[in-house]
């Protein structure tokens, strides 16, 4: 190129497949994270198919990546729950919890990183409307006698969200189809609630998709 010639625009097509290597990249951390959290950038690039140096054209450290997959995680969870509405708060928090078992990848390696150095605070900065919504209508069904009052909401939050995990960590085990992981996750939330197993399924026949 000489002095005169300036650089030439990235064509459409360049920067399409810069965005299909990014989205490739991601999708390849996501998978290959879940099984190992301490997996390579190597192993991350060879599953997506592509080399450790387009890997850096797009991240360039290994905890740039991990953000990014992170954060892309979390916007689907958060976009996905703002759609669930329900006048009952313990339908309101079944239906979240099913929601987010159908987000299941992006909620395991969620998972996996919130316990993990500096990602930990990051994760629950950006899941806290999240958290804040399952702790409202904690607070609220307890308060109207719907769920249990015996447990402090907080803990209760808490504990609800973790009848979610346990069945992404059943879901590692065996093979589970998303109608059973959803009856799985309805149930063990409404459980954690303290509804009876006879009262839970009462419940579900009552909600389009889960009462079947």
């Amino acid at each position: 190129m000489t002095q005169t010639e300036t650089p030439r625009p990235e064509t459409p097509r360049r920067r399409r497949d810069a965005e299909e290597n990014r989205a490739a990249l991601l999708q390849a951390a996501g998978a290959v994270l879940n099984r190992d959290p301490d997996a390579s950038l190597d192993a991350i690039a060879g599953e997506a198919g592509l080399s450790r140096r387009a890997l850096y054209g797009h991240f360039a450290t290994r905890d740039d990546l991990i953000r990014s997959l992170l954060a892309h995680g979390v916007s689907r969870v958060l976009a996905a729950i703002e759609q669930v509405e329900h006048d009952d708060p313990a339908a309101l928090l079944t239906l979240i919890g099913v929601r987010l078992w159908r987000e299941v990848e992006s909620v395991r390696v969620m998972a996996r990183f919130t316990v993990r150095g500096p990602f930990q605070r990051e994760l629950a900065y950006a899941l806290a409307p999240l958290r804040d919504r399952v702790r409202h209508a904690v607070t609220v069904g307890a308060a109207t006698g719907r769920i249990r009052d015996d447990i402090e909401p907080g803990m209760l939050a808490r504990l609800v969200e973790g009848a979610v995990l346990s069945v992404l960590d059943e879901a590692t085990l065996s093979e589970i189809d998303v109608a059973t992981g959803d009856r799985l996750v309805a149930l063990s939330v409404l459980a954690m609630l303290g509804f009876s197993a006879t009262e839970s399924h009462e419940l579900l026949a009552t909600i389009p998709g889960l009462g079947a």
